[in-house]
């Protein structure tokens, strides 16, 4: 069971989202506008946030970004608008992932829990050794924190993930849908801007020089590697 919060403006749609939830046996709240929403965010304690775009009052980015200063769950952006800039944008701010509309409801509620169960694993007592050290880059999976050069850096969730998946497979070579697969767990069809940008934002974090990066490389024509 979770406590999930929906920010949708479409009555309808937030009833349908939150009946199958219900199903599960999750608690769920709605918000039917942006700043309602980054109020009950803040202060309920949920383990997910199902976020609309196009929303009244604030729109969905203006709202991630608010929550994703204060929050490490997952957020779930939802959108009818296909650009790609919108879903780079999104993920930029924050967000974990991004479903279009229209979508089935079972489709989303499967989504959801992938994204529980990974938060959960990750956040909970850790199935790998508490600390991995590489070049100059250090994870402790206990306490969620990432030292680089014993410099302190603020990951993501998914970011966090992300590397910490990399380190534990070095030099390894993925491509853009097995790390997808990996990570959200879910079929990467269309979703390989959603890594690209995680991968340019690890980099920012952890390079000396992003544009030329050390450590999370690019192989062309395959995906990427970590090296040490």
């Amino acid at each position: 069971m979770a406590k999930i919060l929906i920010i949708e403006d479409d009555p309808d749609i937030a009833g349908i989202e939150r009946d199958y939830l219900e199903l599960e046996h999750d608690t769920v709240d709605i918000a039917a506008d942006g700043v309602t929403g980054v109020q009950k965010g803040l202060n309920g304690g949920y383990d997910l946030i199902l976020l609309d775009l196009m929303l009244p009052g604030m729109d969905g980015f203006s709202v991630c970004r608010r929550l994703r200063e204060a929050l490490d769950i997952p957020i779930l952006m939802v959108t009818a608008r296909r650009e790609d800039i919108d879903k780079i944008r999104g993920l930029g701010l924050g967000a974990d992932d991004y479903i279009e509309k229209p979508f089935s409801p079972g489709v989303l509620v499967a989504r959801i829990k992938a994204h529980l169960a990974r938060y959960r694993r990750l956040t909970g007592s850790g199935e790998v050794k508490s600390e991995i050290a590489l070049g100059g880059i250090r994870i402790n999976t206990s306490t969620h924190r990432v030292y680089v050069e014993d410099r302190e850096v603020e990951l993501k969730n998914k970011e966090f993930e992300l590397l910490l998946f990399l380190m534990l497979n070095v030099d390894a070579v993925f491509s853009r849908e097995q790390i997808y697969e990996r990570i959200w767990g879910m079929d990467a069809m269309g979703d390989n801007a959603t890594v690209a940008v995680h991968i340019n934002r690890l980099r920012e974090k952890i390079e000396r020089d992003p544009a030329n990066p050390r450590h999370i490389q690019t192989v062309w024509g395959a995906g990427y590697r970590f090296r040490a």
